[in-house]
């Protein structure tokens, strides 16, 4: 048989979808499983997505390897993740059909066995119902044909010297069964004066029922906790309108190619990424960047896959295809966060190896206690109890804890446009108390842009019209913001004539019939043109953190034009918002102080460092560590990258270099420094969400444990358990099998209905 090498990209990346897991035990067997294999690196595992990530040498691993693996280990391989969604999507829809399909013809079954065993309360049932042998063949295919699936996997877990959820459901149902097919058999071995033995089928086929529901509304539920990459996924359309030999054509988007011109009418959705070449329109970007106000794209704008052209109609030149594109990085993003495992989960999964075999430990105590100590029959109080605790303990709920709600939020932060590398970045941003942002592209646009301007004796448009012509052709950030002002008063420049840069001055030109010299005071003062009461103007001007320029014509100062780089619109509500939160703001800059100090009092931020290169950035971070801090660095330049890299929590804006974003725990897909409180918000809920569940989890699998044990003996010895209270505690306080199985579903539902809550937070 040929072997199927895995296609993966030069990483040697590979999400696989494993089939059979069903509780946080199960985590670790598929980890040890995969890791075996030679020449995987490492593997991650997440019960919730039912996948694992594994890091491999691809000349080694082969797809048989991984098979071979899984099944011996009692698990089945379903394929490689995204290889093809809509088989996937069919896969995941037909493991939902197949719990469906079992669970009714379970509770079929169960629900005529339950009446049968119920005489007393039903005595309309035919009689022939309420023959033990005819229970025993109803219960049988419930328990060795729906039940299979427990015995298999519990088998092939005993195997490898394991247990795992299918043992406790395994052994607790077979001794149910086995005792009551003993009594049907032998029901004189088990008279006792005054006592007529009864039969527990109806125990065994309700508890088999009971999983198989938990397991169902587990698998509708871990699809809607997937659904914000269900989302995503959709977004890409499947066909693009190209233009090719001055003909429009419609193709598939998987044919595509850079450089490609694409056409985009009203309402269609953007297939790639690129750069209009024509039109104007207004894009709906909301999936991407969470900002529900449409963005005008004019002639050299950039448009991204999966956003929505509303308006016009548009042309752009395609320079992103694929995997490549923002969309599908972010898509990238959130299924490796989704995927990934929190600290948190890390101690839940060593608890959980250990937790089955102590239970089976605590039911073996059980059943010696009650059969040596406990009322008459004490063998059938016995086992029922052994029974309860088996059942109850099943750490389904332990395993779902954490993953399910890291799935959830990490897909409420991608709606939000805040894109998680992990699930540890996740939980250790809710740690954070002290914030560092960067000022220039952080706090400030990071482009300088025209602040003022004061003339004296002639218009605004003519002090712009002159200083831009004569910056026309430059390439300096004054220049360009200057140039920038006067388009945006659609002021017509003229060509400049004899242009000469003066170096850490200024510049000069002609500008049709008039000469124009534009620069500093030294300049001015070398030149011999007189201030006058321009000259406090500037002095002003630099007190604010502004450059001044001054632009003079034909030898006389006619103006002067202030060039800063300006708060972001959003920065001050930010820094307030994050003082409410009770977090230590600290800005770094290598710019000078003055200007610093200008940008922090207009921030609202009072500790700063400035005049800082990049490696005294990261040494001032540790300092911070240190005294015991937890550092949020917040930056968006290649000179950022070390002190995002060294902070606990690196947060990039999305404005930022591609460097910047590479070495952040956090990307801020829009350049909103709301973003920053908003996923330390998120990270909050989705912890306080985590100890909820775990606090549930635990509450059942260990809390109604000595409930199951007949804790409650100690109160109803002598057989005064209320009427009503009978069917669930018997005469003695005993907790009913059944109810114990019902207990140990609804843990899973429960904290998984507990997980998709965190779909309904809003961080703002």
């Amino acid at each position: 048989m040929a072997i199927q090498k895995i296609n993966a990209d030069s990483n040697h990346k590979m999400n696989l979808n494993v089939g059979g897991m069903t509780c946080a035990a199960c985590v670790l067997h598929v980890e040890n499983a995969l890791s075996n294999i030679h020449g995987v690196l490492s593997v991650n595992v997440n019960l919730a997505t039912e996948r694992a990530a594994i890091v491999y040498l691809s000349d080694l691993v082969t797809i048989n390897n991984i098979k071979i693996a899984l099944a011996e280990a009692g698990y089945t391989f379903a394929g490689i993740s995204d290889e093809d969604r809509e088989q996937e999507q069919f896969l995941r829809t037909q493991v939902i059909k197949d719990h469906r399909n079992h669970f009714l013809i379970a509770a079929f079954l169960a629900a005529i066995i339950f009446l049968g065993s119920m005489k007393t309360w039903f005595p309309w049932i035919p009689s022939f119902l309420q023959n033990w042998y005819v229970l025993w063949a109803l219960a049988t295919p419930v328990q060795f044909w729906i039940g299979w699936q427990f015995y298999r996997r519990a088998w092939i877990a005993a195997k490898r010297g394991t247990t795992n959820m299918n043992t406790l459901i395994a052994l607790g149902t077979s001794v149910a069964y086995l005792f009551s097919a003993s009594i049907t058999l032998f029901p004189s071995f088990f008279n006792a004066p005054g006592i007529t033995p009864t039969v527990y089928f109806d125990t065994a086929a309700i508890i088999i029922t009971l999983v198989l529901l938990g397991q169902f509304l587990e698998a509708r539920a871990k699809g809607q906790t997937s659904e914000a990459i269900t989302n995503l996924k959709d977004l890409q359309p499947k066909t693009a309108l190209v233009v090719s030999n001055g003909k429009q054509r419609i193709v598939p988007i998987q044919q595509i190619c850079v450089d490609d011109l694409v056409v985009l009418k009203p309402g269609e959705r953007v297939p790639a990424d690129g750069q209009v070449t024509k039109g104007f329109s207004e894009v709906d970007e909301a999936t991407l960047t969470g900002e529900s106000m449409p963005t005008e794209k004019t002639i050299g704008a950039l448009v991204y896959a999966g956003t929505i052209n509303k308006s016009g109609n548009l042309e752009f030149r395609v320079n992103k295809i694929g995997k490549y594109t923002a969309l599908a990085n972010m898509i990238e993003m959130v299924e490796e966060a989704q995927g990934s495992k929190a600290p948190i989960q890390a101690m839940v999964d060593i608890v959980a190896s250990y937790f089955v075999p102590v239970v089976i430990t605590i039911a073996i105590i059980t059943f010696v206690t009650w059969f040596l100590i406990g009322p008459e029959p004490t063998l059938t109080f016995a086992v029922l109890n052994a029974v309860s605790v088996l059942v109850i303990a099943c750490p389904c709920a332990l395993g779902l804890a954490t993953p399910t709600a890291i799935i959830v939020g990490t897909g409420k932060g991608s709606q939000n446009g805040i894109l998680v590398r992990n699930a540890e970045s996740l939980e250790l941003a809710h740690k954070v108390d002290t914030v560092i942002l960067d000022k220039t592209g952080t706090i400030t646009t990071g482009t300088p842009s025209v602040t003022n301007i004061v003339t004296t004796g002639i218009p605004e448009s003519e002090i712009i019209r002159f200083a831009a012509s004569a910056e026309s052709g430059s390439e300096h950030p004054i220049g360009i913001a200057i140039v920038n002002c006067a388009k945006e008063r659609r002021i017509e420049v003229s060509e400049p004539r004899d242009f000469r840069a003066l170096p850490g001055q200024g510049v000069e030109a002609k500008i049709g019939r008039f000469s124009v010299t534009m620069g500093n005071r030294k300049l001015m003062q070398h030149n011999g043109y007189p201030l006058e009461q321009l000259d406090k103007v500037a002095i002003d001007m630099a007190a604010d953190g502004k450059t001044p320029i001054f632009i003079a014509v034909d030898q006389e100062v006619k103006g002067i034009i202030a060039v800063a780089d300006s708060l972001r619109p959003e920065s001050s509500e930010s820094v307030k918002e994050m003082k409410r939160m009770g977090l230590d703001l600290v800005m770094l800059t290598g710019d000078n102080p003055r200007t610093a100090q200008v940008i922090a009092n207009q921030a609202g931020i009072n500790t700063i460092l400035s005049e800082m290169m990049p490696e005294q950035k990261v040494a001032a971070i540790k300092n911070l560590q240190q005294l015991g801090k937890i550092v949020a660095m917040v930056g968006d330049g290649i000179n950022d990258a070390p002190a995002l890299a060294q902070a606990n929590l690196g947060i990039a804006i999305g404005s930022g270099t591609d460097i910047a974003i590479e070495a952040a725990d956090i990307t801020l897909v829009q350049s909103d420094l709301r973003g920053i409180p908003k996923s330390i918000k998120l990270s909050r809920a989705t912890i306080k969400t985590i100890k909820q569940n775990l606090f549930w989890a635990f509450f059942y699998n260990t809390g109604l444990i000595p409930i199951a044990a007949g804790v409650l003996y100690l109160f109803f010895s002598n057989g005064t358990v209320p009427n009503s209270l009978q069917y669930f505690l018997g005469n003695y306080g005993f907790l009913n099998p059944v109810l114990a199985a019902g207990a140990m579903a609804m843990s899973s539902v429960t904290v998984i209905t507990n997980s998709l809550r965190l779909s309904r937070f809003n961080p703002s």
